[in-house]
């Protein structure tokens, strides 16, 4: 099977969270919106000035200059935060000192920059000529009332989170956020800051796999690594799919003596979506459903698992949340460096992309070595039997796991 076969088996799945919760707005990054988020007021609220200046009407200073300056009365002053702008208006040949953020007075259509003035305080020498609204942040510059600014599936960044602090909204209705649970298996595995015994190894996988769902702002209710064991897998299986929306598996998905995984799957009577894909690393990878709940099983070496849980994640959380925005970029770039390897399959190789420009910085491209992915920013998928030479457009997808 194809991998895009595969993608869309694994997203005709991942059916939306319905659920919401609502947070204060420091608590929201990441996630994404439930309702329409409509402005109330507008943004500003009242005439702003742009600059330090004086507030002026446009058509009283048309002839200003250096040599003939305007002269204008100085009937008050409005600094940022003022709120008594009530108590001055227009009245002909006059000025009001304002300062940046500061409330533009009635009939005052534009603000002279200090700079050019005489700073004058009773009266201003007005230096040069401005148009109307110059230097002016009108009513609803930003945003209209009743406009509708956000809308419901919208993943909050910081961007948003300015828009709804701007509004003054200080909590936010959003999906509930996703709930993943990562199952480790390997008798070999050891945690870390236990004592490593011969033929042990320290888990790495997993803690790699819990951090690249964190960074999505994605719960982690359910991690452990488990030993090679049918009845422990079993356990955990059934354990987490009573709270998980989506559950990883690493380890047991091959023709080994301990790759126990796809008969735990048969026997709990799991749908099985795909087993087996064409693509290295991790041809082995599989997907299935389980008490209506996404199990994607990737391999036990590290650099598979994270090419293919790089591959098949973002798409299930896609559908989850609702949201594109947690799908990677896929697009060509340019090759810079040589890759003679003739591969008899479709191959996902680490690389680094810049400008549009593809390197290979890692050294090794075995499934089983990981280290030097802190190189590297994409992979170049290069279809089977490819000969590629410096020169030649590729296919890359960006890494969005840092």
């Amino acid at each position: 099977m194809e991998i895009e076969e595969a993608v869309k088996l694994i997203s005709n799945e991942a059916v939306p969270v319905t659920d919401t919760v609502t947070a204060p707005l420091c608590d929201v990054s990441g996630l994404v919106l439930a309702n329409d988020i409509t402005a109330k007021e507008p943004v500003p609220a009242f005439a702003r000035s742009a600059m330090d200046g004086y507030a002026v009407k446009a058509c009283e200073v048309t002839d200003a200059s250096k040599e003939r300056p305007v002269r204008l009365n100085v009937i008050g002053e409005i600094l940022a935060g003022d709120s008594d702008r009530g108590r001055l208006s227009h009245i002909p040949s006059s000025a009001v000192r304002v300062m940046t953020g500061g409330m533009i007075p009635d009939g005052y259509d534009a603000v002279v920059r200090q700079e050019d003035t005489d700073l004058g305080e009773d009266a201003v020498e007005i230096y040069a000529p401005v148009s109307s609204h110059m230097n002016y942040c009108p009513v609803g510059e930003e945003i209209q009332r009743g406009e509708t600014v956000l809308c419901a599936g919208r993943r909050i960044g910081r961007v948003e989170i300015g828009i709804l602090a701007a509004l003054g909204i200080n909590e936010v209705t959003v999906r509930r956020p996703a709930r993943v649970a990562v199952i480790s298996t390997g008798s070999e595995l050891v945690s870390p800051g236990e004592e490593l015994q011969q033929g042990k190894i320290y888990g790495s996988i997993r803690y790699m796999l819990e951090t690249s769902v964190k960074q999505e702002s994605l719960d982690i209710i359910y991690s452990v690594d488990c030993a090679d064991d049918v009845d422990l897998i079993t356990e955990h299986i059934v354990k987490a799919a009573k709270r998980a929306d989506v559950i990883i598996t690493t380890g047991g998905v091959s023709v080994g003596k301990r790759d126990l995984l796809p008969a735990v799957l048969r026997d709990l009577g799991a749908r099985i979506l795909f087993s087996g894909v064409s693509i290295q690393p991790g041809t082995p990878t599989m997907a299935s459903v389980y008490q209506d709940k996404i199990i994607l099983s990737l391999s036990g070496n590290p650099y598979a698992a994270l090419a293919n849980f790089d591959l098949y994640f973002p798409v299930i959380v896609s559908g989850l949340m609702g949201s594109d925005s947690y799908l990677p970029r896929i697009r060509e770039a340019v090759l810079k460096e040589p890759y003679d390897k003739v591969n008899r399959m479709r191959r996902l190789v680490r690389a680094f992309v810049e400008r549009g420009e593809v390197y290979l910085p890692a050294d090794s491209h075995k499934s089983s070595v990981f280290g030097n992915m802190d190189r590297c920013n994409c992979y170049m998928d290069i279809p089977a039997g490819t000969k590629l030479s410096v020169g030649d457009k590729v296919r890359i997808r960006e890494i969005r796991y840092r």
